[in-house]
């Protein structure tokens, strides 16, 4: 016998497909924060975000007639129609963030635009409204999650450590500070700052903030491509090369993703250079024509396809492959050489070379007035 699905249950399996784990929160939000123009991102977790998340921003805000609709399923500014999937710019799209969090969470939305005199707060749990006042606050937006997976205690069982979750939540605050570094980032771990960008573009900077000084240190500047696609960032000398791929980190058009065929072209041009299971360092940014790459093959938006893959690997793998080619990849030891001056340099002989020297050299006669006393001769005498 077929069943149709209340609303309710429909709601908590659609929930389920983009909702993961505390770590899917904090990138759905901040992903919206960046699609309303903000250029200063806050996220603050306690307990891996399964206790509270809060994320907040100093975008465009919401306008008092959208707060209720933006939690609607499948409503969205971002497109209108089916044809502008094609060309897809901002991070989100679906509309589905808002209604699957408040699905499964309590919720609290404090907005307020630019234009505005006062900002509104308005409350969601499980779908259903609990709330909504006028109230003052900056501009921006705030969304405060509290008990993550209340109502669905099955998902909340398989969740993993608190400090598991929190550090997949910092892992996505990485990823969103390695592709936007024009974005300031925070992130708050249970009261301890984990991250903080300053938001001025420099993506080395974001770099060093992240990995420290001997990865950026050994990093090269890449920027090639042609007139469609453009590839930009560093990728690392083979002497930093590490054991996974956790450091392999690239972006297109301004979207953290995964792909086979990014991570395929960039380790091919390193091979021969690197050794066997180890992998090379890189933080890519690529620019290609929306109309080439599909975003939407994965519920999290994690993956992309691109319709010229070839095309792709061959650019990427040429443009990697050349920049390594260019440069002495011989590491740095801080060891200087010495200075030219106009006396020749004496060196200092190690003693097993200077006895094993002294022995090969011919033995000279010492001078006469050194020569040892031999004692008189006297005749033999008869008895």
């Amino acid at each position: 016998m077929i069943h149709l699905l209340d609303t309710d249950t429909i709601n908590k399996i659609a929930a389920g497909e983009v909702i993961e784990r505390p770590a899917s929160v904090v990138k759905e939000l901040v992903e919206n924060a960046v699609d309303a123009g903000a250029d200063r991102i806050s996220v603050e977790i306690e307990n891996g975000g399964m206790t509270i998340i809060r994320v907040s921003d100093n975008g465009s805000g919401i306008e008092k007639a959208d707060i209720k609709k933006a939690f609607v399923k499948h409503a969205t500014s971002k497109i209108s129609a089916v044809e502008d999937l094609t060309g897809v710019a901002t991070l989100g799209f679906r509309g589905e963030a808002l209604s699957s969090i408040a699905a499964v969470a309590k919720v609290t939305l404090l907005t307020k635009t630019h234009e505005s005199m006062s900002g509104f707060s308005y409350g969601i749990e499980a779908g259903e409204e609990t709330g909504f006042e006028e109230t003052g606050i900056p501009d921006g937006t705030t969304v405060v999650v509290r008990d993550l997976f209340f109502n669905t205690p099955v998902r909340k069982k398989f969740l993993k450590s608190e400090s598991a979750e929190g550090a997949a939540a910092g892992t996505v605050m990485e990823h969103m500070a390695l592709s936007r570094p024009d974005i300031s980032f925070r992130f708050v771990n249970n009261g301890k700052e984990k991250l903080s960008t300053t938001g001025n573009g420099n993506l080395k900077e974001v770099i060093y903030s992240l990995y420290g000084r001997e990865i950026t240190g050994n990093l090269i500047d890449i920027n090639d491509g042609n007139d469609e696609v453009k590839i930009s960032g560093f990728i690392g000398k083979p002497a930093i090369s590490r054991g996974n791929r956790s450091f392999e980190n690239y972006a297109v058009n301004g979207r953290y993703i995964k792909s086979a065929l990014v991570s395929r072209a960039a380790e091919d041009a390193y091979k021969g250079r690197v050794m066997v299971g180890k992998f090379p360092v890189f933080m890519l940014d690529l620019r290609v024509p929306p109309d080439t790459v599909d975003v939407n093959v994965h519920p999290t938006k994690l993956e992309a396809r691109f319709s010229n893959e070839n095309f792709i690997y061959d650019l990427l793998y040429s443009a990697v492959f050349n920049t390594l080619k260019k440069q002495v990849l011989i590491p740095k030891t801080g060891w200087d050489a010495p200075k030219k001056t106009s006396e020749p340099p004496v060196f200092a002989e190690r003693p097993v070379q200077a006895a094993t020297k002294a022995a090969e050299r011919p033995v000279q006669a010492l001078p006469a007035e050194e020569k040892p006393q031999k004692a008189e001769e006297k005749p033999l005498s008869m008895p």
